[in-house]
């Protein structure tokens, strides 16, 4: 499949505070993490001042992702993920540059989007893969299980289901659903544990199906939802789903995301869209006997829309995202139930997720992280048009070709100097070219992270000028080091 570029609207903030601002003392019932383990995972939370990680079990948090004040970038998620290598979940966010672009006669950044992931417990954080965007306001819809991360990115109808398989050292963003099949889609869930399914609602009639990022098949959805539910969360166990009313609050119901799935029916997108599976070949870690769960109820249907839900280990709780505070209520609380405990009030807290228990590990041991931007800035550097190629009259006539190659080992790339047709030849570039005084690539989400490098020569106007340059540092993981370097993941 092709990858198109595109992003979309979402004003998603990340998360401030060292400690719960509001009525923040957690419920008397939940369990204390024991030294050695949080028994009870951690909360990932965002607001306009980074991510951070709260134990539900103290209300004590940290902020192990800062972003700068004023705005400069929309932020989508966060939510938990595994990643190569790492015996714990980590987070995983994305932003948007939202500072002023530049022009032709003005200063200012080219807008990329970002995918990031932060280790709560060493205080790092690295890029995953980066999308030039001047289209829209940055990714939305994040969700995200034991092995698959889904987001939607696009603008004005143009959207696409993009995911990348978190199991995979250097995995590449996949496009789902592409902004040019007849029916687009938004992602509003995942299912649990190691599923392929994506739980998707499709732009124009808001029909909701499972994408199948396995099989890449789109299957019916076992819920009947509407146009305007979602986000929705699937508990750990797979049996019970939390949706996201427009106006409601949310509602809980049961749900069986393992059972087979009939072939779509006449009702259902084109079979130029992703291709109808009699069954997914996803297997959730859980199912649930039809007719075992309780039926459908109100959580707090006093309450506006949620901005975002997540469970509980074990499924008893879950954690609102509502009116810029968490809020945690019990699963089976009847309807107009008070919050069992209120987090971050007044933090503008929009975006929440709960991990599972996290073995060996203690909330003392989470290192505050830095932010995001300086390799922000780092790559509108790299990205900067040699001067003497960027004014009016050359820049027309610039070209610029780029190759990508794994620095961990040697590779013939990492020394070309020109494109000449020889060159062309033998290893055929990515597509890029000239952004006003910047340059960038056409495809969406090819710059990755870990020890990727791309070679860039940029000529045509001027002679040639080649350069290394990556998301997480310019030099070659293969170039001698006291400290060690990422993997290509």
């Amino acid at each position: 499949m092709s990858r198109s570029l595109a992003a979309l609207t979402l004003v998603v903030a990340l998360a401030a505070a060292c400690a719960p601002g509001g009525s923040g003392a957690p419920p008397a019932a939940s369990p204390s993490a024991h030294v050695g383990g949080l028994t009870q995972g951690l909360v990932a939370y965002g607001s306009p001042a980074g991510v951070g990680v709260m134990d539900p079990a103290s209300g004590k948090s940290k902020l192990i992702a800062a972003l700068p004040a004023g705005a400069a970038f929309r932020l989508s998620g966060p939510v938990w993920g595994p990643a190569p290598g790492v015996g714990y979940p980590l987070v995983y966010f994305t932003i948007h540059d939202d500072r002023p672009a530049e022009s032709r006669d003005s200063a200012g950044v080219v807008p990329y989007d970002w995918l990031f992931r932060a280790d709560p417990f060493t205080g790092t954080i690295e890029p995953v893969a980066a999308s030039q965007d001047s289209f829209s306001e940055g990714p939305i819809g994040l969700a995200g299980n034991d092995h698959y991360l889904a987001l939607t990115s696009g603008c004005c109808a143009d959207y696409e289901v993009d995911a990348l398989d978190l199991t995979q050292a250097g995995a590449a963003v996949k496009v789902l659903a592409r902004p040019t099949d007849p029916v687009t889609f938004f992602t509003e869930g995942v299912a649990p544990g190691g599923s392929g399914l994506i739980a998707v609602r499709a732009f124009s009639s808001g029909a909701w199906y499972w994408l199948n990022a396995d099989a890449g098949a789109l299957n019916p959805f076992p819920l009947k939802l509407g146009p305007d539910d979602g986000p929705m969360v699937v508990s750990p166990d797979g049996t019970t789903a939390a949706i996201a009313l427009p106006d409601k609050g949310a509602l809980i119901e049961p749900v069986n995301v393992a059972v087979p799935l009939a072939t779509p029916t006449p009702g259902a997108p084109p079979s130029s869209s992703p291709s109808p599976s009699a069954g997914p070949s996803a297997k959730p870690s859980a199912s649930a006997t039809p007719g075992s769960a309780a039926a459908p109820r109100h959580l707090n249907s006093a309450l506006p829309h949620p901005d975002g839900l997540a469970w509980s280990p074990d499924g008893k709780q879950l954690m609102v995202a509502v009116n810029g505070e968490l809020e945690l209520y019990g699963a089976s609380a009847p309807d107009g139930t008070a919050p069992a405990g209120r987090f971050f009030t007044g933090s503008g807290i929009v975006g929440v997720s709960w991990s599972g228990a996290i073995a060996g590990k203690t909330f003392a041991m989470v290192k505050p992280g830095a932010g995001p931007q300086p390799m922000v800035d780092a790559l509108l550097v790299s990205t900067r048009l040699p001067a003497a190629a960027d004014t009016p009259d050359k820049r027309p006539f610039t070209k610029v070709y780029m190759w990508q190659f794994d620095s961990s080992r040697p590779s013939p790339i990492s020394s070309i100097a020109d494109a000449t047709p020889a060159v062309l030849a033998r290893y055929p570039p990515l597509s890029a070219g000239v952004v006003t005084h910047h340059w960038a690539t056409a495809t969406s989400w090819e710059f990755l992270g870990g020890c990727y490098r791309y070679r860039v020569v940029i000529t045509g106007s001027i002679p040639p000028v080649a350069t290394t340059i990556g998301l997480a540092a310019n030099t070659l993981c293969s170039a001698p080091s006291s400290t060690p370097r990422p993997t290509a993941s």
